[in-house]
């Protein structure tokens, strides 16, 4: 069967959701590794493959996420310290064309203005000029309300053309009414945007929620 390119949001019937759900199995039953950072878009690794890179606030939970999709809990280094991640880390999924990005978080408010205009300049280039970056998954909490920074960071990504998918992170940290009204706003804001994809993924890496839904979705940019 051939698997929709647009994923989850284009499956016809349950065969092909089945067969997307399977398909992002399958992808990341397979090992994942860092391979390189980069500190400066000359250090960046050649384009190659296809790049999907998981970008939003600082302690929104990158690191959980990224461990939770990929199987392996020591993938990526979980840290409580706003702004810890100052670097583009890339992990590369074997056997397959994919290569994971994790970016630096903006917005964090304890970090210098220096380092803060250093390293959102950084992230906003290679957004803007990564040849083989299919996607940016931009991580919203739920348990915090939108803030100005991430409506700025979609407005970039709208203007450089570069697709972003919504994707809601700590589900478990809130109570199921609180959670549907922060989806309804996630998806409103989706729409809003030309550069958006339609479906957002609402995930929880402490219980698993949503995470076979999201390996679906990469599994599609995969094929």
């Amino acid at each position: 069967m051939t698997l929709p390119a647009g994923g989850l949001s284009e499956a016809r019937d349950e065969a092909e959701r089945a067969s997307l759900i399977e398909a992002g199995r399958l992808l990341f039953a397979r090992r994942c590794d860092f391979f390189t950072a980069a500190q400066g878009l000359d250090h960046l690794p050649p384009p190659e493959g296809i790049e999907v890179a998981l970008a939003g606030r600082s302690n929104v939970g990158k690191s959980s996420l990224m461990n939770a999709l990929t199987g392996q809990n020591s993938l990526a280094r979980v840290s409580v310290t706003p702004g810890r991640t100052k670097q583009l880390n890339f992990f590369r999924v074997e056997e397959s064309p994919l290569t994971l990005v994790d970016m630096p978080g903006y917005g964090y408010a304890k970090a210098s203005k220096a380092v803060k205009e250093d390293w959102q300049g950084l992230m906003f280039d290679f957004l803007r000029g990564r040849p083989n970056l299919r996607r940016v998954l931009l991580l919203m909490d739920a348990r915090v309300e939108t803030k100005a920074s991430d409506t700025a960071v979609m407005d970039l990504l709208d203007r450089a053309a570069v697709a972003f998918q919504l994707v809601i992170t700590k589900a478990d940290g809130v109570k199921p009414g609180a959670l549907a009204r922060r989806q309804a706003e996630v998806e409103a804001l989706a729409r809003k945007h030309p550069a958006g994809h339609p479906l957002v993924v609402t995930t929880s890496s402490e219980t698993g929620a949503g995470i076979e839904e999201l390996r679906a979705e990469l599994a599609a940019l995969v094929a």
